[in-house]
């Protein structure tokens, strides 16, 4: 697997594709901070990491309001073969506010919006609506 992100989110939009409840994917402290944001934007319930030291694991219980899921679209921004980065005042709002995007910054992974609010830019990873 060559991008750990892209593989989190579709597993997430296959589970969602087919009502799941919840889904799970290998953990690592990347898509566990990117799974808290989206809980904390109310993308997703909740995230939960599970499992011993060698097969730990993300459980991202899923979210649906009149069936639709939570998240409704995804777009990979900065790739393995090709980083994108924004500097504090070239981050665009996602889908008019709508949306979000992650942006790793030097104070850690945080929203478009909380970027811009400190005054940071950073390597621009996903928009998610």
């Amino acid at each position: 697997m060559t991008d750990p992100i892209t593989d989190m989110f579709n597993r997430i939009k296959n589970a969602e594709a087919v009502f799941n409840d919840s889904v799970e994917m290998p953990y690592s402290e990347v898509k566990m901070r990117i799974a808290e944001i989206l809980k904390d934007n109310g993308f997703i319930i909740d995230c939960k990491k599970r499992g011993a030291k060698s097969s730990k694991v993300i459980k991202i219980d899923l979210k649906y309001e009149k069936q639709q899921p939570g998240i409704l679209g995804f777009k990979r921004i900065s790739k393995p073969g090709q980083r994108i980065y924004g500097q504090r005042h070239s981050i665009k709002r996602v889908k008019d506010g709508y949306g979000l995007a992650v942006v790793s910054t030097p104070r850690g992974l945080m929203t478009d919006q909380t970027a811009r609010k400190a005054k940071l830019g950073g390597e621009i990873m996903i928009e998610v609506w």
